[in-house]
């Protein structure tokens, strides 16, 4: 029998996996949580340090799930779980992200729980899971990037650095306004909705 941790912020939705799982008989849903302090305070206790998957909410709250990843790095256990998102979001900002926090598989949430089970699967057999839907916003979103010209691609290397228009429109020697007409042709062109996704890639 496998071992689960739940870190899901909407109660209804925790309760029903939780329950989902630990009723199929073939998993020990070790504890649920809804936030991160929740989350670290669960990891920590001894019955849960050997768990085989963390099941993640990217967004709780109050909280980005994915800030558990790099706690759960620094604790230097002998055996971490294998980390599994279960999001509503498919989009290239939030997957990628994920993704380069090292997670072992991406779930969004319009699949049913038996399809998430048969992914955790996946994950336990040692292979990466990645949702379809999922993974076509990635290769559209990454293969838009490559389409960038060169002054889009600047601006979305300083945007991603954490530089404001006015200050990319003074590193570039451009306007303020030229900025914000470029920032619109990469939005079109990725898919990416927001300045606070494109920060996320």
């Amino acid at each position: 029998m496998h071992s689960m941790v739940i870190v899901e912020d909407h109660p209804l939705m925790r309760k029903s996996l939780a329950g989902f799982f630990a009723g199929s008989g073939r998993w020990l849903v070790l504890g649920t949580a809804g936030s991160l302090e929740e989350a670290k305070t669960l990891l920590s206790a001894p019955e849960t340090t050997r768990a085989d998957i963390l099941l993640l909410d990217i967004h709780l709250e109050k909280d980005w799930g994915l800030d558990i990843i790099p706690w759960i790095k620094r604790q230097k256990r002998e055996k971490s779980p294998a980390v599994v998102v279960y999001s509503a979001f498919d989009d290239y900002a939030h997957v990628s992200a994920a993704l380069s926090l090292g997670i072992r598989g991406y779930v969004t949430k319009n699949q049913s729980e038996t399809d998430l089970e048969a992914a955790l699967n996946t994950v336990l057999a040692g292979r990466v899971y990645m949702d379809r839907s999922a993974e076509l916003k990635l290769q559209s979103a990454a293969g838009a990037i490559s389409l960038l010209t060169r002054r889009e691609a600047d601006i979305f290397t300083l945007v991603k650095d954490g530089f404001s228009n006015q200050q990319i429109a003074e590193k570039l020697s451009i306007s303020r306004r030229t900025v914000e007409n470029i920032l619109h042709c990469i939005y079109d062109k990725t898919g990416i909705p927001s300045r606070l996704e494109l920060q996320k890639m």
